[in-house]
């Protein structure tokens, strides 16, 4: 075989094989996608104190494990328990304040009453007068005398009767529903609910991360002290728009690890996201701004896909570790094909 035949040969055994492969990563990348683009996440929760004060007993470790309800950290409560000592005091002084109450609304209609018999005596004497006066049994000033009388008895009984009124909406209600009572109960509840915000407690089953707390540290209100990791791990993918027409939810993948290199683990598709940030759009009153490109095909968008791992053991993952995702198909052969593709990917994890 000549030279020249080598080298044709050579040249078509390289178009053929450049041939084969773009037909398999064609085929490969519309029936068993694959992205690099993968990362285990968890939901981290953010432990803001709802008071402020000055930091006493730090309960857990960096990294410990926490169960819901175990004490994360507490702050000094000596200025909330004399809060509550205070806001008790009030509320026995509105009893009080509402017993002198009930004993001038005693002492006021006492006054009534009182002025309510002067005030009929003096207009039955009135009226005896003016009979009288007709009959010139008295004088003109006696009678004007007895007249002035019987006003002035009627008006001390208007006024008596209205200080009986004011005392009767000071006092309010009686009972439960009084206001004074609601008002300094109210407070109390307040300062018993501050006094329970001095105990930090953990909403939920987690990692303690970060902690960078020390005794005598000075906590403030809606200011982040530490952070706790939830133990459920949820696998995010990004993959183009067009490898994700035949997903669904019963759809099963194999995951490889950049920290487990030569491992597949097994895991199911739990949804994808119903859309990115690049099709939201903010009501801020400003005109469209279309997107200019000079390519006549432009860059593909990448969807978000979310799965749940089949393995337990894998949940102790860190949030953040990298992954690649290959989606199975159902075809036994693509299945096949699919498997030896991300299999040998996991290995290339060895190198890099």
């Amino acid at each position: 075989m000549t030279p020249d035949q080598q080298f044709t040969r050579l040249v078509k055994i390289a178009t053929f094989s450049f041939v084969i492969l773009f037909a398999y990563f064609l085929l490969a990348d519309n029936i068993m996608p694959l992205t690099p683009q993968a990362m285990a996440t968890r939901v981290v929760t953010k432990v803001t104190p709802q008071i402020s004060g000055k930091i006493e007993t730090i309960a857990v470790i960096n990294n410990q494990t926490v169960k819901q309800g175990d004490l994360l950290f507490a702050i000094d409560s000596a200025p909330y328990q004399l809060a509550v000592s205070e806001a008790q005091l009030a509320l026995e002084q509105a009893k009080q304040d509402n017993a002198e109450l009930d004993a001038s609304l005693l002492a006021a209609k006492a006054d009534v009453n009182a002025s309510r018999a002067t005030a009929q005596q003096k207009r039955s004497e009135a009226k005896r007068f003016d009979a009288l006066y007709v009959s010139h049994g008295i004088s003109q000033q006696q009678k004007d005398q007895a007249t002035s009388n019987a006003a002035t008895a009627n008006a001390n009984f208007l006024a008596a009767n209205a200080r009986f009124k004011k005392l009767q909406v000071s006092r309010g209600s009686y009972g439960e529903q009084n206001l004074k009572l609601r008002r300094a109960q109210n407070n109390l509840a307040q300062a018993k609910l501050n006094l329970s915000y001095t105990e930090v407690h953990a909403d939920q089953d987690g990692i303690v991360t970060n902690l960078q707390l020390e005794v005598g540290s000075f906590a403030t209100v809606g200011q982040p002290l530490l952070a706790v990791i939830s133990n459920k791990v949820d696998i995010i993918a990004d993959f183009r728009e067009k490898s994700l027409r035949h997903v669904n939810a019963t759809s099963l993948a194999l995951i490889a690890f950049d920290g487990t290199p030569g491992s597949l683990y097994s895991a199911t598709v739990s949804n994808v996201d119903a859309g990115v940030s690049a099709g939201q759009f903010d009501a801020n009153g400003r005109l469209a701004e279309p997107q200019e490109s000079t390519r006549w095909v432009r860059d593909a968008q990448r969807l978000r896909l979310h799965l749940s791992l089949d393995d337990k053991a894998m949940h102790n993952l860190p949030a953040g570790a990298r992954a690649t995702v290959q989606l199975l198909p159902d075809n036994i052969v693509f299945n096949l094909f699919a498997t030896a593709q991300i299999k040998l990917i996991s290995l290339l994890h060895y190198i890099y």
